[in-house]
Protein backbone atom coordinates (compact mmCIF):
# COMPACT_ATOMS: atom_id res chain seq x y z
CA UNK A 1 0.00 0.00 0.00
CA UNK A 2 1.26 3.28 -0.48
CA UNK A 3 2.55 5.32 2.31
CA UNK A 4 4.41 8.31 1.95
CA UNK A 5 8.14 7.93 2.32
CA UNK A 6 9.48 9.50 5.65
CA UNK A 7 11.67 12.37 5.15
CA UNK A 8 14.88 13.76 6.68
CA UNK A 9 14.52 17.10 6.54
CA UNK A 10 17.61 18.04 8.14
CA UNK A 11 19.98 16.17 6.16
CA UNK A 12 17.61 17.27 2.60
CA UNK A 13 18.66 20.60 3.66
CA UNK A 14 21.72 19.64 4.09
CA UNK A 15 22.32 18.03 0.57
CA UNK A 16 19.76 19.98 -1.06
CA UNK A 17 22.38 23.01 -1.84
CA UNK A 18 24.97 20.51 -3.00
CA UNK A 19 25.80 21.11 -6.46
CA UNK A 20 27.12 18.74 -8.88
CA UNK A 21 31.44 19.74 -8.19
CA UNK A 22 30.69 19.27 -4.42
CA UNK A 23 28.79 16.02 -4.55
CA UNK A 24 31.91 14.12 -3.67
CA UNK A 25 32.30 16.17 -0.11
CA UNK A 26 29.17 14.53 0.79
CA UNK A 27 28.37 11.51 -1.48
CA UNK A 28 31.71 9.48 -2.36
CA UNK A 29 31.33 7.67 -5.39
CA UNK A 30 30.90 4.44 -4.63
CA UNK A 31 34.51 2.17 -4.23
CA UNK A 32 33.75 -0.21 -7.16
CA UNK A 33 34.25 -4.01 -6.19
CA UNK A 34 36.27 -6.42 -8.56
CA UNK A 35 32.80 -7.57 -9.46
CA UNK A 36 31.37 -4.93 -11.10
CA UNK A 37 29.16 -6.92 -13.24
CA UNK A 38 27.49 -8.20 -9.92
CA UNK A 39 27.27 -5.35 -8.09
CA UNK A 40 24.37 -3.15 -7.94
CA UNK A 41 24.77 0.61 -6.96
CA UNK A 42 21.32 2.16 -5.93
CA UNK A 43 20.89 5.88 -4.78
CA UNK A 44 17.49 6.04 -3.32
CA UNK A 45 16.06 8.92 -1.45
CA UNK A 46 15.57 7.22 1.70
CA UNK A 47 16.05 3.88 3.18
CA UNK A 48 14.05 2.04 5.42
CA UNK A 49 13.50 2.87 8.66
CA UNK A 50 13.05 -1.16 10.02
CA UNK A 51 13.81 -4.33 8.95
CA UNK A 52 10.51 -5.32 9.36
CA UNK A 53 7.55 -4.33 7.10
CA UNK A 54 4.45 -5.24 9.65
CA UNK A 55 6.30 -2.97 12.25
CA UNK A 56 4.23 0.54 12.79
CA UNK A 57 5.08 2.82 10.81
CA UNK A 58 7.10 0.95 8.72
CA UNK A 59 8.46 3.57 5.43
CA UNK A 60 8.08 1.92 1.88
CA UNK A 61 11.16 1.20 1.18
CA UNK A 62 11.11 -1.14 4.11
CA UNK A 63 8.55 -3.31 1.57
CA UNK A 64 11.13 -3.92 -0.94
CA UNK A 65 13.95 -5.05 1.32
CA UNK A 66 10.86 -7.47 2.31
CA UNK A 67 10.41 -8.61 -0.72
CA UNK A 68 14.37 -9.66 -1.37
CA UNK A 69 14.97 -10.62 2.21
CA UNK A 70 11.76 -13.52 2.91
CA UNK A 71 10.18 -15.33 0.78
CA UNK A 72 6.26 -16.12 0.50
CA UNK A 73 4.31 -19.19 -0.22
CA UNK A 74 3.15 -17.77 -4.17
CA UNK A 75 4.58 -14.87 -6.13
CA UNK A 76 3.08 -13.30 -9.33
CA UNK A 77 4.14 -14.64 -12.69
CA UNK A 78 5.04 -11.71 -15.19
CA UNK A 79 4.00 -10.56 -18.60
CA UNK A 80 5.90 -8.27 -20.76
CA UNK A 81 4.19 -4.66 -21.13
CA UNK A 82 2.67 -2.92 -24.80
CA UNK A 83 6.53 -0.96 -24.34
CA UNK A 84 8.48 -3.96 -23.59
CA UNK A 85 8.70 -3.23 -19.66
CA UNK A 86 8.72 -6.72 -17.80
CA UNK A 87 5.39 -6.21 -15.67
CA UNK A 88 4.08 -8.71 -12.49
CA UNK A 89 0.89 -10.34 -14.01
CA UNK A 90 -1.95 -9.75 -11.47
CA UNK A 91 -4.18 -12.45 -13.11
CA UNK A 92 -1.60 -15.28 -12.47
CA UNK A 93 0.23 -16.86 -9.48
CA UNK A 94 3.40 -18.76 -9.66
CA UNK A 95 5.55 -20.85 -7.11
CA UNK A 96 7.82 -19.31 -4.38
CA UNK A 97 8.47 -21.50 -1.08
CA UNK A 98 5.07 -23.62 -2.56
CA UNK A 99 6.53 -25.59 -5.14
CA UNK A 100 2.87 -26.57 -5.64
CA UNK A 101 -0.23 -25.63 -4.19
CA UNK A 102 -4.28 -27.27 -5.35
CA UNK A 103 -7.62 -25.89 -4.09
CA UNK A 104 -9.98 -28.64 -2.63
CA UNK A 105 -12.98 -29.82 -4.73
CA UNK A 106 -15.30 -27.77 -2.54
CA UNK A 107 -13.13 -24.52 -3.22
CA UNK A 108 -13.07 -23.81 0.37
CA UNK A 109 -9.77 -24.28 1.30
CA UNK A 110 -6.29 -24.61 -0.09
CA UNK A 111 -3.36 -27.21 0.04
CA UNK A 112 0.43 -25.93 -0.21
CA UNK A 113 3.53 -27.88 -0.63
CA UNK A 114 6.40 -26.56 0.28
CA UNK A 115 10.34 -26.87 -0.92
CA UNK A 116 12.06 -29.53 0.90
CA UNK A 117 15.64 -27.66 0.53
CA UNK A 118 14.75 -24.65 1.46
CA UNK A 119 16.56 -23.08 3.85
CA UNK A 120 16.66 -19.65 6.11
CA UNK A 121 19.72 -17.50 6.61
CA UNK A 122 20.85 -19.29 9.47
CA UNK A 123 20.51 -22.63 7.92
CA UNK A 124 17.80 -23.44 9.54
CA UNK A 125 15.16 -26.01 7.40
CA UNK A 126 12.14 -23.59 6.46
CA UNK A 127 9.35 -25.99 7.60
CA UNK A 128 5.20 -25.65 7.86
CA UNK A 129 5.88 -24.54 11.56
CA UNK A 130 7.48 -21.40 10.27
CA UNK A 131 4.49 -20.72 7.88
CA UNK A 132 1.91 -20.98 10.35
CA UNK A 133 4.12 -18.78 13.18
CA UNK A 134 3.98 -16.32 10.16
CA UNK A 135 0.64 -16.32 8.98
CA UNK A 136 -0.41 -16.26 12.69
CA UNK A 137 1.27 -12.87 13.01
CA UNK A 138 0.24 -11.29 10.26
CA UNK A 139 -3.47 -11.92 11.09
CA UNK A 140 -2.45 -11.08 14.95
CA UNK A 141 -0.13 -8.22 15.11
CA UNK A 142 -3.11 -5.49 14.02
CA UNK A 143 -2.87 -2.53 12.06
CA UNK A 144 -1.88 -2.54 8.15
CA UNK A 145 -1.03 -6.16 8.44
CA UNK A 146 -4.07 -7.28 9.71
CA UNK A 147 -6.23 -5.42 7.60
CA UNK A 148 -4.49 -6.20 4.44
CA UNK A 149 -4.75 -9.95 5.25
CA UNK A 150 -8.52 -9.53 6.18
CA UNK A 151 -8.83 -7.84 2.56
CA UNK A 152 -8.29 -11.63 1.49
CA UNK A 153 -10.50 -12.96 3.91
CA UNK A 154 -7.63 -14.71 5.84
CA UNK A 155 -9.01 -13.26 9.61
CA UNK A 156 -7.71 -15.39 12.54
CA UNK A 157 -5.26 -18.05 13.59
CA UNK A 158 -7.62 -21.29 12.95
CA UNK A 159 -7.22 -20.99 9.21
CA UNK A 160 -3.81 -21.69 8.89
CA UNK A 161 -3.29 -25.55 9.78
CA UNK A 162 -0.24 -27.67 9.56
CA UNK A 163 -0.49 -30.61 7.71
CA UNK A 164 3.12 -32.48 8.09
CA UNK A 165 6.88 -30.66 7.91
CA UNK A 166 6.26 -29.59 4.37
CA UNK A 167 2.55 -29.39 4.13
CA UNK A 168 0.50 -26.23 4.88
CA UNK A 169 -3.04 -25.68 4.32
CA UNK A 170 -5.36 -22.42 4.64
CA UNK A 171 -9.34 -23.09 5.39
CA UNK A 172 -11.25 -20.75 3.80
CA UNK A 173 -14.04 -18.83 6.20
CA UNK A 174 -15.61 -17.52 2.68
CA UNK A 175 -15.28 -18.04 -1.28
CA UNK A 176 -13.03 -15.09 -1.89
CA UNK A 177 -11.24 -14.68 -5.36
CA UNK A 178 -8.44 -12.31 -3.59
CA UNK A 179 -7.68 -14.44 -1.08
CA UNK A 180 -4.24 -16.47 -3.04
CA UNK A 181 -3.33 -13.47 -4.58
CA UNK A 182 -3.30 -11.79 -1.23
CA UNK A 183 -1.04 -15.05 -0.16
CA UNK A 184 1.04 -13.17 -2.97
CA UNK A 185 1.65 -9.77 -1.50
CA UNK A 186 4.30 -8.24 0.92
CA UNK A 187 2.42 -8.81 4.07
CA UNK A 188 2.74 -12.62 4.51
CA UNK A 189 6.27 -12.99 4.68
CA UNK A 190 7.53 -16.58 5.81
CA UNK A 191 10.20 -15.88 8.76
CA UNK A 192 12.26 -17.70 10.58
CA UNK A 193 9.66 -18.66 13.87
CA UNK A 194 12.54 -20.62 16.44
CA UNK A 195 15.00 -17.50 15.93
CA UNK A 196 12.05 -15.18 16.37
CA UNK A 197 10.38 -16.36 19.30
CA UNK A 198 13.88 -16.64 20.85
CA UNK A 199 14.33 -12.73 20.93
CA UNK A 200 10.09 -12.63 21.60
CA UNK A 201 8.99 -11.66 25.12
CA UNK A 202 5.52 -12.01 26.74
CA UNK A 203 4.29 -8.22 26.13
CA UNK A 204 5.95 -8.48 22.77
CA UNK A 205 5.12 -12.43 21.26
CA UNK A 206 5.75 -11.65 17.68
CA UNK A 207 8.82 -10.03 18.07
CA UNK A 208 8.13 -6.77 17.20
CA UNK A 209 10.94 -5.06 18.59
CA UNK A 210 13.76 -7.59 17.68
CA UNK A 211 12.49 -8.09 14.20
CA UNK A 212 12.69 -4.26 13.75
CA UNK A 213 15.84 -4.41 13.77
CA UNK A 214 17.07 -7.80 12.84
CA UNK A 215 16.47 -10.52 9.89
CA UNK A 216 15.17 -13.89 10.30
CA UNK A 217 14.20 -14.54 6.42
CA UNK A 218 15.47 -17.39 3.84
CA UNK A 219 14.91 -14.67 0.47
CA UNK A 220 17.59 -14.52 -2.61
CA UNK A 221 18.86 -11.73 -0.32
CA UNK A 222 20.36 -11.55 3.06
CA UNK A 223 20.97 -8.27 5.13
CA UNK A 224 24.65 -8.12 5.11
CA UNK A 225 24.80 -4.43 6.48
CA UNK A 226 21.85 -1.25 7.78
CA UNK A 227 23.19 2.07 8.74
CA UNK A 228 19.58 3.30 8.97
CA UNK A 229 19.88 7.08 7.40
CA UNK A 230 22.79 5.87 5.12
CA UNK A 231 23.20 2.63 3.32
CA UNK A 232 22.17 -0.78 3.41
CA UNK A 233 24.61 -3.83 1.84
CA UNK A 234 22.39 -7.02 0.69
CA UNK A 235 24.23 -10.19 0.19
CA UNK A 236 22.77 -13.13 -2.34
CA UNK A 237 21.70 -16.11 -0.15
CA UNK A 238 23.68 -18.85 -2.08
CA UNK A 239 21.41 -21.90 -0.72
CA UNK A 240 17.95 -19.91 -1.84
CA UNK A 241 16.13 -22.45 -3.54
CA UNK A 242 12.68 -20.42 -4.57
CA UNK A 243 13.78 -19.59 -7.81
CA UNK A 244 16.99 -19.14 -10.03
CA UNK A 245 19.73 -17.72 -8.01
CA UNK A 246 20.10 -14.20 -8.90
CA UNK A 247 23.26 -12.92 -11.31
CA UNK A 248 23.34 -9.98 -8.58
CA UNK A 249 25.75 -10.97 -6.04
CA UNK A 250 25.72 -7.74 -3.78
CA UNK A 251 23.35 -4.77 -3.45
CA UNK A 252 24.45 -1.00 -2.13
CA UNK A 253 21.95 1.37 -1.35
CA UNK A 254 22.80 4.01 -0.20
CA UNK A 255 20.49 7.02 1.01
CA UNK A 256 21.07 10.70 -0.99
CA UNK A 257 18.02 12.41 0.06
CA UNK A 258 19.17 15.60 -3.24
CA UNK A 259 17.36 14.42 -6.22
CA UNK A 260 19.89 16.78 -7.84
CA UNK A 261 22.63 14.95 -6.38
CA UNK A 262 21.42 11.38 -7.30
CA UNK A 263 20.67 12.51 -11.52
CA UNK A 264 24.11 13.74 -11.37
CA UNK A 265 25.58 10.09 -9.58
CA UNK A 266 23.62 8.17 -12.07
CA UNK A 267 24.88 10.44 -15.35
CA UNK A 268 28.35 10.36 -14.45
CA UNK A 269 27.82 6.43 -13.91
CA UNK A 270 28.86 6.31 -10.24
CA UNK A 271 25.23 4.92 -9.65
CA UNK A 272 23.10 2.10 -11.60
CA UNK A 273 19.55 2.68 -10.68
CA UNK A 274 17.22 5.64 -9.06
CA UNK A 275 13.89 6.55 -8.79
CA UNK A 276 11.96 9.43 -7.20
CA UNK A 277 13.02 11.97 -8.92
CA UNK A 278 10.49 15.18 -9.80
CA UNK A 279 8.67 14.77 -13.19
CA UNK A 280 10.55 17.71 -14.35
CA UNK A 281 13.57 15.62 -13.98
CA UNK A 282 12.38 12.49 -15.67
CA UNK A 283 11.22 14.32 -18.63
CA UNK A 284 14.40 15.48 -19.17
CA UNK A 285 16.63 12.21 -18.35
CA UNK A 286 13.70 10.95 -20.99
CA UNK A 287 15.16 13.53 -23.85
CA UNK A 288 18.63 13.81 -23.02
CA UNK A 289 18.80 9.61 -23.40
CA UNK A 290 21.69 9.07 -21.80
CA UNK A 291 20.21 6.63 -19.32
CA UNK A 292 16.76 4.56 -19.68
CA UNK A 293 13.72 5.42 -18.14
CA UNK A 294 11.03 2.85 -17.45
CA UNK A 295 7.60 4.18 -16.67
CA UNK A 296 4.72 2.32 -15.71
CA UNK A 297 0.53 3.52 -14.81
CA UNK A 298 0.62 2.31 -10.97
CA UNK A 299 -2.25 0.04 -11.54
CA UNK A 300 -5.49 0.56 -9.01
CA UNK A 301 -3.29 4.09 -8.06
CA UNK A 302 -4.68 8.03 -7.79
CA UNK A 303 -3.51 11.29 -6.49
CA UNK A 304 -6.57 13.39 -4.62
CA UNK A 305 -7.71 15.48 -2.67
CA UNK A 306 -9.41 14.20 0.06
CA UNK A 307 -12.33 15.81 1.85
CA UNK A 308 -13.26 15.64 5.43
CA UNK A 309 -17.09 14.02 4.87
CA UNK A 310 -17.32 13.66 8.36
CA UNK A 311 -17.61 17.19 9.63
CA UNK A 312 -18.40 20.73 8.62
CA UNK A 313 -17.71 22.08 6.23
CA UNK A 314 -17.04 19.04 3.72
CA UNK A 315 -19.65 17.24 4.78
CA UNK A 316 -21.63 19.23 2.44
CA UNK A 317 -22.02 16.98 -0.67
CA UNK A 318 -22.60 20.37 -2.66
CA UNK A 319 -19.86 21.70 -1.20
CA UNK A 320 -17.47 18.78 -2.44
CA UNK A 321 -19.25 19.06 -5.89
CA UNK A 322 -18.13 23.06 -6.10
CA UNK A 323 -14.29 22.05 -5.26
CA UNK A 324 -14.67 19.42 -7.66
CA UNK A 325 -15.41 21.36 -10.71
CA UNK A 326 -13.19 24.12 -9.20
CA UNK A 327 -9.50 22.02 -9.74
CA UNK A 328 -6.83 23.35 -12.28
CA UNK A 329 -6.92 19.65 -13.75
CA UNK A 330 -4.46 20.84 -16.63
CA UNK A 331 -2.25 23.19 -15.02
CA UNK A 332 -1.70 20.49 -11.88
CA UNK A 333 -1.31 17.75 -15.35
CA UNK A 334 1.32 19.99 -16.90
CA UNK A 335 3.20 22.17 -14.68
CA UNK A 336 3.78 19.83 -11.42
CA UNK A 337 3.27 16.66 -13.10
CA UNK A 338 5.07 17.55 -16.74
CA UNK A 339 2.71 14.95 -18.29
CA UNK A 340 4.09 11.70 -16.32
CA UNK A 341 0.32 10.87 -15.25
CA UNK A 342 -2.57 9.63 -16.55
CA UNK A 343 -5.14 12.56 -16.34
CA UNK A 344 -8.50 11.30 -14.25
CA UNK A 345 -10.41 14.09 -15.32
CA UNK A 346 -13.09 14.90 -17.96
CA UNK A 347 -14.41 11.58 -18.29
CA UNK A 348 -17.94 10.68 -19.27
CA UNK A 349 -20.99 11.37 -17.21
CA UNK A 350 -22.25 7.82 -17.40
CA UNK A 351 -20.20 4.92 -15.60
CA UNK A 352 -20.44 2.52 -18.68
CA UNK A 353 -17.16 0.43 -17.78
CA UNK A 354 -16.24 -1.38 -14.42
CA UNK A 355 -12.74 -0.39 -14.41
CA UNK A 356 -10.54 1.85 -11.99
CA UNK A 357 -8.96 4.55 -12.04
CA UNK A 358 -11.43 5.53 -14.24
CA UNK A 359 -11.78 9.45 -15.19
CA UNK A 360 -14.25 11.73 -13.45
CA UNK A 361 -16.90 13.83 -15.19
CA UNK A 362 -15.16 16.64 -13.52
CA UNK A 363 -13.54 19.53 -15.34
CA UNK A 364 -12.30 23.37 -14.53
CA UNK A 365 -15.54 24.92 -14.38
CA UNK A 366 -15.47 28.03 -12.03
CA UNK A 367 -18.96 28.99 -12.43
CA UNK A 368 -20.64 25.66 -11.94
CA UNK A 369 -18.44 25.62 -8.69
CA UNK A 370 -19.84 29.41 -7.57
CA UNK A 371 -23.40 28.20 -8.23
CA UNK A 372 -22.99 25.17 -6.26
CA UNK A 373 -21.06 27.19 -3.51
CA UNK A 374 -23.93 29.28 -3.43
CA UNK A 375 -26.72 25.81 -3.47
CA UNK A 376 -24.38 24.43 -0.34
CA UNK A 377 -25.05 27.77 1.45
CA UNK A 378 -21.39 29.43 1.12
CA UNK A 379 -22.44 31.94 -0.98
CA UNK A 380 -19.56 34.18 1.07
CA UNK A 381 -16.94 31.61 1.23
CA UNK A 382 -15.22 30.55 3.47
CA UNK A 383 -11.13 29.63 5.23
CA UNK A 384 -9.96 25.72 5.71
CA UNK A 385 -6.73 24.27 5.60
CA UNK A 386 -5.08 22.15 2.41
CA UNK A 387 -2.53 19.72 4.12
CA UNK A 388 0.66 17.83 2.42
CA UNK A 389 3.43 15.42 3.00
CA UNK A 390 6.52 17.17 2.82
CA UNK A 391 7.90 13.71 1.54
CA UNK A 392 6.09 14.08 -2.00
CA UNK A 393 6.74 17.93 -1.80
CA UNK A 394 8.28 17.87 -5.49
CA UNK A 395 4.99 17.37 -7.05
CA UNK A 396 2.50 18.33 -4.25
CA UNK A 397 3.95 21.91 -3.47
CA UNK A 398 3.16 22.68 -7.11
CA UNK A 399 -0.05 21.03 -7.19
CA UNK A 400 -1.34 22.31 -3.70
CA UNK A 401 -0.51 25.70 -4.76
CA UNK A 402 -2.49 25.22 -7.72
CA UNK A 403 -4.95 24.19 -6.23
CA UNK A 404 -5.18 27.28 -3.33
CA UNK A 405 -5.10 29.79 -6.46
CA UNK A 406 -8.25 28.34 -7.94
CA UNK A 407 -9.99 27.64 -4.94
CA UNK A 408 -9.50 31.55 -4.30
CA UNK A 409 -11.26 32.34 -6.99
CA UNK A 410 -14.37 31.09 -5.86
CA UNK A 411 -14.33 32.15 -2.12
CA UNK A 412 -12.47 29.35 -0.75
CA UNK A 413 -9.58 30.92 1.04
CA UNK A 414 -7.16 27.30 2.44
CA UNK A 415 -3.89 27.81 3.89
CA UNK A 416 -1.13 25.15 3.00
CA UNK A 417 -0.08 23.03 5.88
CA UNK A 418 3.14 20.91 5.29
CA UNK A 419 3.13 18.12 7.47
CA UNK A 420 6.78 16.39 7.86
CA UNK A 421 6.38 12.72 5.80
CA UNK A 422 7.51 10.87 8.93
CA UNK A 423 4.43 12.04 10.53
CA UNK A 424 1.97 12.05 7.49
CA UNK A 425 0.26 8.71 8.15
CA UNK A 426 -0.22 9.51 11.31
CA UNK A 427 -1.73 12.37 11.07
CA UNK A 428 -4.25 11.37 8.42
CA UNK A 429 -4.80 8.32 10.53
CA UNK A 430 -6.93 10.57 12.89
CA UNK A 431 -9.14 11.72 10.13
CA UNK A 432 -9.26 15.28 11.30
CA UNK A 433 -7.53 16.99 8.08
CA UNK A 434 -10.35 19.26 6.72
CA UNK A 435 -8.61 18.72 3.03
CA UNK A 436 -5.77 16.27 2.04
CA UNK A 437 -3.73 15.79 -1.00
CA UNK A 438 -2.79 12.04 -1.25
CA UNK A 439 -2.08 9.23 -3.40
CA UNK A 440 -2.88 5.74 -2.63
CA UNK A 441 -2.26 2.29 -4.42
CA UNK A 442 -4.12 -0.60 -3.78
CA UNK A 443 -2.09 -3.65 -4.27
CA UNK A 444 -4.51 -6.19 -5.33
CA UNK A 445 -5.94 -4.80 -9.22
CA UNK A 446 -9.27 -4.86 -8.30
CA UNK A 447 -11.74 -1.56 -8.22
CA UNK A 448 -13.69 -3.36 -4.71
CA UNK A 449 -10.50 -3.55 -3.47
CA UNK A 450 -9.33 -0.24 -4.02
CA UNK A 451 -13.10 0.51 -2.26
CA UNK A 452 -12.83 -1.38 0.32
CA UNK A 453 -9.79 0.33 1.75
CA UNK A 454 -10.64 4.18 0.60
CA UNK A 455 -14.70 4.23 0.83
CA UNK A 456 -15.71 1.49 2.88
CA UNK A 457 -17.54 2.30 6.15
CA UNK A 458 -15.40 -0.24 8.70
CA UNK A 459 -13.41 3.15 8.37
CA UNK A 460 -9.76 1.45 7.61
CA UNK A 461 -6.58 3.47 7.79
CA UNK A 462 -6.99 4.55 4.56
CA UNK A 463 -10.68 6.20 4.36
CA UNK A 464 -9.10 9.35 5.02
CA UNK A 465 -12.37 10.92 3.73
CA UNK A 466 -14.05 9.25 6.99
CA UNK A 467 -16.53 8.23 3.93
CA UNK A 468 -19.80 6.35 5.44
CA UNK A 469 -22.64 5.47 3.26
CA UNK A 470 -24.37 2.32 3.62
CA UNK A 471 -25.89 2.08 0.48
CA UNK A 472 -21.44 2.14 -0.54
CA UNK A 473 -21.14 -0.62 1.64
CA UNK A 474 -23.40 -2.82 0.13
CA UNK A 475 -22.26 -2.66 -2.92
CA UNK A 476 -18.51 -3.26 -2.24
CA UNK A 477 -19.43 -6.56 -0.08
CA UNK A 478 -21.51 -7.63 -3.01
CA UNK A 479 -18.76 -7.01 -5.42
CA UNK A 480 -15.81 -8.70 -3.49
CA UNK A 481 -18.06 -11.94 -2.89
CA UNK A 482 -20.31 -12.16 -5.67
CA UNK A 483 -19.70 -14.96 -8.37
CA UNK A 484 -22.05 -13.85 -10.53
CA UNK A 485 -20.13 -11.55 -13.37
CA UNK A 486 -23.12 -9.35 -14.50
CA UNK A 487 -23.61 -8.65 -10.99
CA UNK A 488 -19.78 -8.18 -10.27
CA UNK A 489 -20.22 -5.54 -13.54
CA UNK A 490 -23.44 -3.79 -12.06
CA UNK A 491 -21.97 -3.14 -8.20
CA UNK A 492 -18.58 -1.66 -9.91
CA UNK A 493 -20.37 0.69 -11.94
CA UNK A 494 -22.81 1.93 -9.34
CA UNK A 495 -20.12 2.40 -6.60
CA UNK A 496 -17.85 4.19 -8.98
CA UNK A 497 -21.09 6.43 -10.21
CA UNK A 498 -21.68 6.76 -6.21
CA UNK A 499 -18.32 8.06 -5.59
CA UNK A 500 -18.83 10.61 -8.87
CA UNK A 501 -21.94 12.10 -7.12
CA UNK A 502 -20.44 12.03 -3.15
CA UNK A 503 -17.09 13.07 -4.30
CA UNK A 504 -15.33 11.82 -0.79
CA UNK A 505 -12.01 12.34 -2.81
CA UNK A 506 -11.28 14.32 -6.03
CA UNK A 507 -9.20 12.19 -8.36
CA UNK A 508 -6.21 14.37 -9.83
CA UNK A 509 -4.94 11.73 -12.06
CA UNK A 510 -2.77 8.33 -11.75
CA UNK A 511 0.80 8.39 -11.11
CA UNK A 512 3.27 7.10 -13.57
CA UNK A 513 5.69 4.91 -11.61
CA UNK A 514 9.46 6.21 -13.29
CA UNK A 515 12.76 4.43 -12.47
CA UNK A 516 16.39 5.65 -14.32
CA UNK A 517 18.55 2.99 -14.88
CA UNK A 518 22.30 2.52 -16.47
CA UNK A 519 21.58 1.23 -20.08
CA UNK A 520 23.46 -1.60 -19.31
CA UNK A 521 20.80 -3.35 -17.20
CA UNK A 522 18.52 -5.55 -17.92
CA UNK A 523 15.66 -7.71 -15.75
CA UNK A 524 13.94 -4.53 -14.28
CA UNK A 525 10.32 -5.32 -13.38
CA UNK A 526 7.50 -3.67 -12.17
CA UNK A 527 5.51 -4.61 -9.47
CA UNK A 528 2.83 -3.45 -7.61
CA UNK A 529 4.99 -2.59 -4.42
CA UNK A 530 7.08 -0.13 -6.60
CA UNK A 531 10.01 -1.26 -5.09
CA UNK A 532 12.86 -2.96 -7.05
CA UNK A 533 13.25 -6.98 -7.17
CA UNK A 534 16.69 -6.98 -7.23
CA UNK A 535 16.10 -10.90 -8.36
CA UNK A 536 16.19 -10.29 -11.55
CA UNK A 537 18.31 -8.14 -12.21
CA UNK A 538 21.60 -8.52 -14.82
CA UNK A 539 24.36 -5.79 -15.77
CA UNK A 540 25.47 -5.89 -19.07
Amino acid sequence: MSSSPFHMSRRSLVLGGVGAAGISAVAPPFAWAQGRSETLLVVQELGPNSLDMQGVGSNQTVNGLSWNCYDRLLSYASKTLPDGTLSYDREKLAPELAESWEVAANGMSCTFRLRKDAKFHDGTPVTAKDVKWSFDRAVKVGGFPTFQMSAGSLDKPEQFVVVDDHTFRIDYVRKDKMLLFNVAVVVPFIINSELAKKNATAEDPWALAWLKNNEAGGGAYRIESWKPGSETVLARFDDWKSGPLPKIRRVIARDVPSGGTRRAMLERGDADLSSGFAPRDFDQLIREGKVKVSGVPIPNALWYVALNTAKPPFDNVKLRQAIAWAMPYEQIQSSAFFGRAVPMYGGAADVSKPVWPQPFPYVTDLDKAKALMKEAGFASGLETTLSLDTGTATVGEPTAILIQENLAKIGIKAGIEKIPGANWRTTLNKKELPLALNRFSGWLDYPEYYFYWNFHGNNSIFNISSYQNKEMDALIDKARFTADATEYDRCVKDFIALCIRDVPVVPLNQPIHDVAMQKGITGYEFWFHREPDYRQYVKG
